[in-house]
């Protein structure tokens, strides 16, 4: 395939490299890649080792020793030019992370565009690093915090955003001054090996040392716990599960490491009786059905009032009907494959536990085969009627399956019932109701990270702080002022007078 052939993918890849140079290692096994798409081989990788991740770890140290002294306008001048040229390997990457992934081309397109913003967007932040002076209690003083790089970011990203979250996380940490060591899903390590051979040239004609941007691609259990209890690592930013999240969270806090942490949504939009369905409905199903329903912000439940409920079932249904699922390389086509077979088996058991608790299925839910569905990774998205107790629908499925629930009465319910599980990730709410919308936005309203009116749970700007509550973990990438996440904040306190008057009033003679 010739995108592969642009992007540098062999067909037997190295899963180590420190920017400019690859480990060549084989010992550590050879990961098989296939497409969901349609069950081809594309390519290995031979998976790093945990003497290769040390080796990987002093050579992007060394390099920090540089970095951070590097002034942060100029480190975003490297971050313009790794822009520019994701912009010219924008297709031949859009189509790789479409195609090893399963999500639509658009999607793909669009994940390897949010690169691009965000290497625009920090930039424009590599010249505000901003700290603020304060006012000193005591006489001749003076006052200020600053930001110092923190050294090496660990970003450890899911499958379902192969390339889009890193640069999320890297961009910031680059102009921020910190050197980056990347550990992608297992399940799409090619799109993580076409963004190293493309920012490669950016490094080398800039004559800047490797290790800046590192990559790792080993299993979990060795490489992946090493990186987590590695104190030359102070912050890893995770994306994944919450079960996964959980697991990080304690073993970087018992080395008081740092962690951003992305992980599950359970999300909601409500539609009131002044919801606008015209623009509520196609949101939905975006919101629903897009990248095969794999989204940390998915659109996962659909609260709607009773009065409209009936009505918006049957759209709703009427639209699923119109879905064309199939190759997503393939413009045509809204719905791709589910990951792997194992997706394909969550979606079935998330189904048959949702009747056995009283729910139905309205639409949808078949596993599709024949001709064009030969991986056996393609579902019909379904349509269920549940209530918000069940257990399943407490919990995240990883697929395309929305569940409808009625509320009564005004929108406090419905926001009741948003707020009712432990995930806090996205949220949505549709009216016309000037004071439905506010109360939404209030602290008596959505209890997540992010909150809409009018738009969905799914899209979110790069410009702004990207994150949920709960068990979703609490963390921020990507715009407002979340660089600061990747520094370390520091006081200081300047004498610049004769005396040494101490803080509180405090006396001390000798």
């Amino acid at each position: 395939m010739d995108f592969l052939k642009k992007l540098g993918i062999k067909e037997k890849n190295f899963g180590a490299s420190t920017g400019l140079n690859w480990i060549e290692n084989t010992n550590g096994g050879e990961l098989n890649i296939y497409s969901p798409t349609d069950g081809k081989y594309i390519g290995s990788v031979y998976q790093a080792t945990v003497e290769d991740y040390e080796e990987v770890i002093k050579i992007s140290d060394e390099a920090f020793k540089f970095w951070r002294t590097f002034p942060a306008p100029k480190r975003g001048e490297i971050v313009r030019q790794i822009g520019d040229v994701l912009r010219e390997y924008k297709e031949p990457l859009g189509t790789l992370v479409s195609y090893e992934m399963g999500k639509s081309l658009q999607e793909g397109m669009g994940e390897v565009q949010e690169m691009i913003d965000i290497c625009d967007f920090a930039v424009g932040q590599s010249r505000q690093l901003y700290g603020y002076t304060m006012q000193s209690e005591r006489p001749q003083h003076r006052m200020y915090d600053q930001y110092h790089p923190l050294g090496i970011v660990g970003t450890i990203t899911a499958f379902n955003f192969p390339v889009a979250v890193w640069a999320w996380n890297a961009m910031l940490a680059t102009i921020a001054g910190d050197t980056n060591l990347w550990k992608p899903s297992s399940k799409v390590p090619l799109s993580a090996i076409a963004v190293q051979n493309i920012i490669a040239p950016v490094i080398k004609n800039n004559n800047l040392p490797e290790g800046l941007f590192c990559l790792i691609i080993g299993k979990g259990s060795s490489v992946g716990e090493k990186m987590l209890n590695d104190k030359k690592v102070p912050l890893i930013s995770i994306t994944g599960s919450t079960d996964i999240g959980r697991h990080a969270a304690i073993q970087i806090s018992k080395r008081f490491g740092k962690y951003i942490l992305e992980l599950g949504g359970n999300n909601a939009i409500i539609l009131t009786p002044e919801a606008d369905l015209k623009m509520a409905i196609p949101s939905t199903v975006f919101g629903a059905v897009g990248t095969a329903g794999q989204r940390c912000t998915s659109t996962r439940r659909l609260i709607v009032h009773e009065s409209i409920y009936d009505k918006v079932k049957n759209t709703l249904v009427d639209a699923y009907g119109k879905l064309r699922i199939g190759d997503p390389l393939n413009k045509e086509n809204h719905v791709g494959p589910l990951i792997d077979k194992s997706a394909v088996a969550l979606f079935k058991d998330a189904l048959n536990r949702l009747e056995k608790e009283g729910g139905k299925v309205l639409f949808g839910g078949q596993v599709l085969e024949g001709k064009g569905y030969e991986s056996g990774c393609y579902v019909f998205p379904a349509i269920c009627e549940a209530e918000n107790h069940f257990q399943i629908v407490q919990e995240e499925t990883f697929a395309p399956i929305l569940y409808l629930i009625k509320y009564f009465g005004d929108v406090q319910n419905a926001i009741e019932l948003q707020n009712g599980v432990v995930q806090g990730l996205s949220s949505g709410i549709f009216t016309n109701n000037m004071r439905e919308a506010e109360l939404f936005l209030s602290a008596e309203g959505s209890d997540c990270g992010i909150a809409n009116v009018n738009i969905g749970t799914s899209g979110a700007e790069i410009g702004g702080a990207f994150g949920g509550e709960k068990e979703t973990g609490g963390g921020r990438e990507s715009g407002s002022d979340s660089w600061k996440a990747y520094m370390r904040r520091q006081t200081n306190t300047i004498n610049y007078g004769t005396t040494l008057p101490l803080a509180q009033g405090i006396k001390f003679d000798i």
